[in-house]
């Protein structure tokens, strides 16, 4: 992530967790709908920074193909697109093919394997790993592979298995020299983050983690949504001890951020190399507030 505005070069002092945010903050990114990139006209937003990236992710309700006008804005802005690919949205590897042919014309390089939160898929792919076993990202210049991490765990995917398929895509990427990376569903709670890195630390070790947060917003909007994303637990650990006024206040990730860089502080060798914020609140105000920290 390139904050040329108000940044400092900063040397790496070892165990100082003021280093360790500002390199949680440069290697951030957002999420954003086709709707909310295509919103905001043709010239990129001075609060959108350059150089990060963006996550596109594909909506039930919608088409893939809205990705691309999204990727096509993001890349004249400057802006590395990465945009979701879900297997079970997959109707068959000819229009697989047509899909990467069609972002490889935009230069998009990079995306993001997810099952997809479809009961019936499809067509014949139920996981990411059938679709990195198909050979076809390199052939279209897809490099860089990013693929979900669960630190609550996963509502019908038992931890056993997730681990195994985290093994075999690290296995798959590093055979077939392909960048890998994780990028995880939001947490409230400090101790699950902390101890999924600790858990996954010997199976990640050399592919970066990028832990995922809940971006600025009023807190009951973001109750509403953590229900909604199989994260309610934490989420009523985060408000186990707040009063009715308290929740009427804005969240910020800010201690989750501190935390999290304390963290990485004490744990040089950790693969947390970054976060990526979820816009329940907006775009616009994730983006400020990563700007912010960045200064």
């Amino acid at each position: 992530m390139n904050f040329e505005s108000g940044s400092v070069d900063r040397k790496p002092v070892l165990h100082d967790p003021a280093f360790a945010a500002a390199e949680l903050i440069k290697n951030a990114s957002l999420e954003a709908t086709p709707k909310q990139i295509a919103s905001l006209g043709d010239e990129k937003p001075d609060w959108l920074a350059d150089g990060m990236r963006v996550y596109v992710p594909f909506l039930p309700s919608a088409k893939f193909e809205d990705a691309f006008v999204a990727c096509e804005i993001l890349k004249k802005w400057g802006i590395e697109p990465v945009p979701h690919l879900p297997a079970r949205a997959v109707p068959n590897e000819q229009t697989l093919r047509l899909w990467l042919l069609a972002l490889q014309a935009l230069g998009v390089t990079q995306i993001l394997l997810i099952a997809g939160d479809i009961d019936d898929p499809k067509g014949p792919f139920t996981d990411t790993l059938q679709l990195m076993e198909l050979g076809l990202f390199q052939e279209f210049g897809i490099d860089g592979i990013g693929v979900a991490g669960h630190p609550e765990g996963h509502p019908i995917v038992s931890e056993a298995v997730l681990v195994d398929a985290l093994t075999r895509k690290r296995d798959y990427a590093l055979q077939h020299g392909l960048s890998l990376w994780v990028v995880t569903q939001f947490s409230f709670e400090q101790t699950v983050l902390e101890q999924w890195l600790e858990d996954h630390q010997t199976i990640l070790e050399g592919i970066p983690v990028y832990l995922g947060l809940a971006g600025p917003t009023r807190l009951n909007n973001l109750l509403s949504y953590a229900a909604q994303c199989g994260v309610a637990t934490s989420a009523k650990a985060l408000t186990r001890n707040l009063n009715a006024a308290r929740l009427l206040r804005p969240w910020t990730p800010d201690s989750l951020l501190k935390a999290m860089a304390e963290f990485q502080s004490e744990r040089p060798e950790s693969v947390l190399k970054g976060i990526h914020l979820f816009p329940f609140g907006g775009l616009k105000q994730s983006s400020e507030w990563l700007v912010k920290k960045a200064r």
